[in-house]
């Protein structure tokens, strides 16, 4: 007897597999946007890694969730630096920390990267202090290198941060990013490297210099891109959801990325979900659909896939992750940006494997 395998669905997305995203690498399991976090979402099957640019006093783009280093850095106690922090307005809000843009490469070279949510990942807390603070040079390269040792090409989706705000400091991002991509080679349609941003203005700018594809990145509905609210333009990550902004969005971008309660919200009181129709009309402009971010821990999943918890006492315990990457699937997504990327490859693989008939041989 012979197993032969027979399709039993057809996914409704643009993509031939939907994509599985590093989310800043594995970062439910090494510090975040360090080299390690990267080839360990490789290692796991992730298609491609995510992760977030800033820029150096010396115009060097290096990877940080934030310009601010407190959270994710050991420069608090570094008494040499004391005399860097400062207080600050960044996107309309006051904070007070070291700044990324304060500091030359070759100071931001010496800090070693923390967990951000120790509470949470102490696993990862354990690494603390040992992993120095990445480049954009330095993940291009490693990529290049993990891309030809394992055979197949990883992709990299490359979020530009508070770019409004470094420009009006004299350090815009574009410059500095236009300028990584062609010394690398990569700035080509077959690179398999995305550049996304929170801010419209940033991918406006960029679609006439890059041949690279470009995401719009969508918050919640009632937040606000920063670089539209200091312009005094009232529209929200809602109003670019419509149906009327996605048809403006595909002027500049080739695809969106989704916060995934405007894929699929929680129902009134956590009973199920509700999906929206975001996909479809994504599609319907040909724009991909990524939805971010996935993490398996209770405190970040909607109420129907908490798992092993009561009232929330089980924040950092691991829920249903697989069964939410399923539904986001059944929704037709493109991508799925995760820190867990191996649970999500599981995932993907068992919600594409079709059902095997036995026939004779």
């Amino acid at each position: 007897m012979t197993t032969v395998a027979l399709p039993v669905r057809r996914p409704r997305t643009l993509a031939v597999t939907p994509a599985v995203v590093g989310h800043r690498g594995a970062s439910g399991t090494w510090p975040e946007h360090t080299l390690e976090a990267y080839r360990a979402a490789i290692a796991m099957g992730a298609d491609d890694i995510e992760l977030d640019l800033v820029v150096s006093a010396d115009g060097v783009l290096v990877v940080r969730h934030e310009s601010d280093l407190a959270r994710t850095t050991d420069i608090a106690a570094r008494p040499g630096l004391a005399h860097r922090r400062s207080t600050r307005v960044v996107d309309g809000e006051e904070v007070t920390g070291w700044f990324a843009e304060d500091l030359p490469l070759s100071e931001l070279r010496t800090l070693r990267v923390v967990e951000r949510m120790p509470g949470l990942r102490p696993a990862s807390a354990a690494h603390d202090g040992r992993l120095p603070v990445a480049t954009l040079d330095d993940v291009l390269e490693m990529v290049a290198a993990e891309s030809s040792a394992r055979g197949r090409s990883i992709g990299v989706m490359i979020e530009l941060k508070d770019a409004a705000w470094s420009a009006s400091r004299g350090l815009p991002l574009d410059t500095a990013l236009v300028a990584t991509l062609r010394r690398h080679g990569v700035d080509t349609p077959r690179s398999r490297v995305t550049v996304m941003s929170f801010e419209p203005t940033i991918l406006q700018q960029l679609a006439g210099q890059v041949r690279v594809p470009l995401v719009q990145l969508l918050d919640r509905r009632d937040r606000r891109p920063a670089d539209l609210a200091a312009a005094g333009d009232p529209r929200t990550f809602g109003d670019l959801a419509s149906p009327a902004g996605l048809a403006l969005v595909e002027r500049y971008a080739d695809g969106v990325g989704a916060h995934h309660s405007l894929v699929a919200a929680e129902a009134p009181g956590g009973r199920g979900m509700r999906p929206s129709t975001l996909v479809a009309d994504a599609h319907r402009e040909w724009l991909t659909v990524h939805v971010w971010t996935l993490r398996a821990e209770n405190h970040f999943l909607p109420a129907p896939f908490r798992r092993g918890e009561e009232a929330g006492e089980r924040p950092a315990a691991h829920g249903d992750l697989g069964g939410f990457v399923e539904l986001l699937l059944e929704l037709g997504v493109d991508g799925l940006i995760t820190d867990q990327p191996d649970a999500a490859v599981a995932a993907r693989e068992a919600w594409l494997a079709p059902v095997g008939v036995r026939v004779p041989a």
